[in-house]
C-alpha cells in the first residue's frame, strides 16, 4: 500500500499558519481584556478625578451672605465685694455694619461615579468669614472715668463678644442650612455643565 507523506514545506506552512493564528487570537484576547478592564473600572475613576479637580479649582464658594447693623452697649465699674465702686462706671453705645459669609470649602468634596448615577459628599456647611466695616463704626453716650480709663483690651473684648453674639443669630436663623442649599444648587449648576446627558446626580 502506497503512504503519501506530506511535503515538508507544506507541512512547515501549515504550522506557521496555525502559530501565527494562536497568537492573534491571544493579542485580540489580551487587549480585549485590557480595554474591557479599562472601561469598567478605571474610566468613571478618572472621570470623578477630573471632576474633583474642577471643584477644587473653585476651592471656597461662600454661598450665603449675611449683612447686619448692630448696635450694643459696653459698661464696666470697678467694684468692691461685689459692690460698685462710685465713679469708677465707663461706658458707650456702640453702633457698626458686618457682614457673615457661609459655605463650604470644596477641596474637601469627594465623588463617586456608579455608571450613570454621580454621588457627591459635600462638606459641612461653615462660617467663611465674619467681617466688621470699620468705617461704619460709630460711638455713643461715651462715658469715662479718671479712676478706670478705656483700654485697648476693653474694645477688643467687647467687639469679639459681639461678634460672637452675631454669629449665634445668623445660626438660629437658618444661615448653614441656607448655605448647604446653595452650594449644592452652585455645585450642580457647575457639574451639569461637563456631564453627559443621562447622567443623575445624587447628593449626601
Amino acid at each position: 500500500m502506497n503512504v503519501t507523506m506530506p511535503h515538508p514545506f507544506k507541512t512547515a506552512k501549515y504550522l506557521f499558519l496555525g502559530a501565527a493564528l494562536c497568537g492573534l487570537v491571544g493579542v485580540i484576547c489580551f487587549f480585549g481584556g485590557r480595554l474591557s478592564a479599562g472601561g469598567g473600572a478605571e474610566s468613571p475613576q478618572l472621570d470623578a478625578v477630573v471632576l474633583e479637580s474642577r471643584l477644587e479649582d473653585i476651592r471656597e464658594l461662600a454661598t450665603v451672605t449675611y449683612a447686619y447693623t448692630n448696635m450694643a452697649q459696653f459698661e464696666s465699674s470697678n467694684d468692691f465685694y461685689g459692690v460698685k465702686v462710685p465713679f469708677t462706671t465707663k461706658s458707650f453705645i456702640l453702633t457698626y455694619d458686618g457682614t457673615i459669609k457661609a459655605g463650604m470649602d470644596l477641596k474637601d468634596a469627594d465623588l463617586q461615579l456608579s455608571g450613570t448615577t454621580l454621588t457627591v459628599h459635600l462638606p459641612q456647611a461653615v462660617i467663611l468669614s465674619h467681617e466688621i466695616d470699620e468705617g461704619s463704626v460709630e460711638v455713643f453716650d461715651e462715658k469715662t472715668s479718671i479712676f478706670n480709663p478705656f483700654t485697648v483690651e476693653d474694645f477688643t473684648a467687647f467687639q469679639a463678644d459681639q461678634k460672637a453674639a452675631m454669629e449665634e443669630k445668623a445660626l438660629a436663623r437658618g444661615l448653614l442650612s441656607q448655605a448647604r442649599a446653595q452650594g449644592e444648587a452652585a455645585v450642580r449648576r457647575i457639574l451639569e455643565t461637563v456631564l453627559p446627558e443621562g447622567t443623575v446626580l445624587k447628593f449626601t
